[in-house]
């Protein structure tokens, strides 16, 4: 009899025990249900919000190229206007109004430069920008480069250097989009240097890359802002800088222009001791076709 009431006892609670558990499962199985609906309400809720955020981007893309492109008309004209009272085509200036002339010129100037950059990061943001590289010679884009800041050097007190490439070979790139970076570093080398030099020089880094830096005896760069002088329309705190407008947009543009060509940017600066800017890329960029004889 005892054994028989064990029996019963131990059936009733085995009998608890899976249901227990089957309730369990079901509590379980019912929090999974709920987590995944939430789940899948988060993907979807993220899903809309990327879809959002990609039609922004290409509202902002397609308003900065079209305001860049109506923007040029006007700036233009003003620059003529300004350049033929500059000429004396109308007759002679007095010393201040030659200076208000020179100030609405470097300011047209300054203003078609930013328009060029919007217009370039718009075209890098919307994927329209083309790479077309060619074979060329490192001398010659130097000497371009040369003739480019031969006119706009005025400063006395700043020389401007290309050392000469040595041993170096034919590169496979976009020159114009290198030649545009180089631009950049170079313009603002000599915008914040008021004594010594700006140097450009290109070296072999390793076998498949080169180095082109530009080297400036200017204020320097603080370590903390390093990273930041890559964002958009990002400015050095300093005296000089609020002294010397800029559109915060020529580094930001020469980093995407680098990465663009498969490399990237450095910067080496110390605050009072100057500055190195540099743009390391690959020696060919994309299928190379045979080189053409010299």
């Amino acid at each position: 009899m005892t054994s028989a009431s064990d029996a019963l006892i131990g059936s009733d609670e085995t009998v608890a025990l899976l249901a227990a558990a089957r309730l369990e499962s079901d509590e379980l199985r019912a929090e999974l249900e709920e987590t995944n609906r939430g789940v899948v309400a988060l993907y979807a809720e993220l899903d809309a919000q990327a879809e959002q955020l990609k039609r922004a981007t290409e509202l902002k893309s397609r308003f900065l190229a079209y305001m860049s492109h109506e923007f040029r008309t006007p700036v233009n004209a003003i620059r003529s206007i300004a350049r033929l009272l500059s000429d004396r085509v109308d007759g002679p200036l007095t010393e201040e109004q030659a200076k208000q002339v020179d100030f609405i010129q470097s300011t047209a100037t300054e203003f078609a430069e930013m328009v060029d950059d919007l217009l370039d990061l718009a075209k890098i943001e919307a994927g329209r920008v083309d790479i077309s590289p060619a074979w060329f010679e490192m001398v010659d884009l130097f000497s371009a480069l040369r003739g480019m800041f031969k006119s706009v050097l005025i400063n006395p007190g700043v020389t401007l250097v290309f050392e000469e490439p040595v041993g170096l070979p034919r590169l496979y790139t976009d020159d114009r989009k290198l030649s545009q970076i180089l631009r950049n570093f170079i313009s603002n080398a000599l915008k914040f240097t008021t004594q010594g030099e700006v140097r450009v020089v290109a070296r072999r880094q390793d076998a498949d890359r080169v180095q082109f830096s530009v080297i400036d005896t200017g204020i320097g760069i603080e370590p903390k802002f390093h990273a930041a002088v890559f964002d958009d329309f990002s400015q050095v705190d300093s005296p000089v800088q609020k002294r010397l407008r800029g559109t915060g947009l020529g580094l930001s543009l020469s980093k995407q222009l680098a990465e663009l060509l498969g490399g990237h940017v450095e910067l080496e600066s110390e605050l009072g001791k100057g500055s190195q800017f540099s743009v390391v890329l690959p020696l060919r960029v994309g299928p190379v076709p045979t080189p053409e004889s010299p």
